[in-house]
């Protein structure tokens, strides 16, 4: 076993029914707080209460994915505002947008400076602002990874503002924000969350600490999927919250791999929403990495287990097939339909450039990745 670095956020608190008691939490990392929000009511309560407890509180609104102009708009009014710390409520798209402003606000030069693939990349030269991530999904995990995905339209691209020193200071994981969450939101970022302890328990860059995360997380996130398709379930809920969290840990300290390379590319071409083209991908991804990896004469006892995981739940008579018709009965969106006149071959190339890609546990080349997109 060779050397390995663990980081994760600053502290983590996870508990049913804590959010209400958050607010002295935040006042204590600074009193002027800017609020990232989605619609989540709980947004309100807490604003309501970090004014009652003295702080000034600026509210910015994040409507969908976050995006280069949304992101230079924001940061506009944060950096008039002058925020001492940061705080997002909401799902990952509003978590990302929180942390690349935590981190540009002190920033001196232009967004473009920071950002991967179409931007010069640079590290940050000032570190970033307190920053406070309160989850209303599960799915992202962004709670505890030290990267913002931002498309970039102009480049049609998403792509990441990254920093060791993103990790979030505070990540407050309440599971019942996360109740009664809309069917179709609770299945495309449930799919994202399993394909997080998926990706990085297969990566080739997984490690003691992540093999354990994943190795108890998959399991549970697919039992607690199943159970909420078919009703409300408070005990799924907290798995699945759980899960994310896993998974966040596990990507930032192991990587992802082609579900996520590919997802990021068709996401920033075609705008279609990131949990659920990773769920759309992952039984394909899954399907062609066997294939390479025996093809390689590579050691497949992980992914023997990982497809017993699966099979305990959907079905151990060929557990791939079984799982794929069990995500096509709920309804997760076709790729035809979320990425219409897909470009498999211009898909592929770019996705070969994807820091997720990295992690893939062998090597795919681009003949075979247009053929599993074509598959999906």
């Amino acid at each position: 076993m060779g050397p390995f670095a663990f980081r994760t956020a600053g502290r983590i608190l996870f508990s049913r029914g804590m959010a209400a008691q958050v607010a002295g939490e935040i006042a204590a990392l600074g009193t002027r707080v800017l609020l990232l929000r989605g619609g989540h009511g709980f947004a309100d309560v807490l604003a309501g209460d970090l004014t009652a407890a003295g702080c000034a509180v600026l509210q910015i609104r994040g409507r969908g994915e976050p995006d280069l102009p949304m992101l230079e708009d924001a940061l506009a009014q944060a950096r008039t505002f002058g925020p001492t710390v940061v705080v997002a409520v909401g799902g990952g798209s509003v978590i990302d947008l929180g942390k690349a402003l935590a981190a540009l606000v002190p920033a001196p030069g232009p967004v473009l400076d920071h950002l991967e693939v179409v931007g010069k990349g640079l590290p940050l030269v000032a570190a970033p602002l307190p920053f406070v991530a309160l989850p209303t999904t599960a799915g992202t995990g962004a709670e505890v990874t030290k990267n913002a995905v931002i498309g970039v339209p102009d480049h049609a691209r998403k792509v990441s503002l990254r920093d060791d020193r993103m990790l979030p200071d505070l990540a407050l994981v309440d599971p019942a924000l996360t109740d009664d969450c809309p069917r179709a939101v609770t299945l495309a970022s449930g799919m994202d969350a399993v394909t997080q302890v998926i990706e990085p328990y297969l990566s080739a860059k997984a490690n003691p600490m992540t093999d354990a995360l994943c190795a108890a997380a998959i399991p549970r996130g697919l039992a607690a999927l199943a159970r909420l398709m078919q009703a409300e379930d408070a005990g799924a809920r907290d798995d699945m919250a759980f899960v994310s969290l896993c998974g966040g840990i596990a990507l930032a300290n192991a990587g992802l791999g082609a579900v996520h390379g590919l997802a990021g590319v068709i996401g920033g071409r075609y705008g279609a929403a990131h949990g659920a083209i990773c769920g759309r991908l992952l039984v394909p991804v899954l399907h062609t990495n066997a294939a390479a990896m025996r093809a390689a004469g590579m050691d497949m006892a992980r992914m023997a287990q990982v497809q017993g995981w699966i099979g305990a739940v959907f079905g151990a008579d060929d557990p791939l097939a079984r799982f794929q018709g069990w995500i096509d009965v709920q309804g997760l969106p076709r790729m035809a339909d979320m990425a219409p006149g897909l470009a498999a071959a211009e898909v592929a190339q770019a996705s070969a450039a994807s820091s997720s890609m990295k992690g893939n546990p062998v090597l795919l080349d681009a003949e075979t990745l247009v053929q599993l997109l074509e598959s999906a």
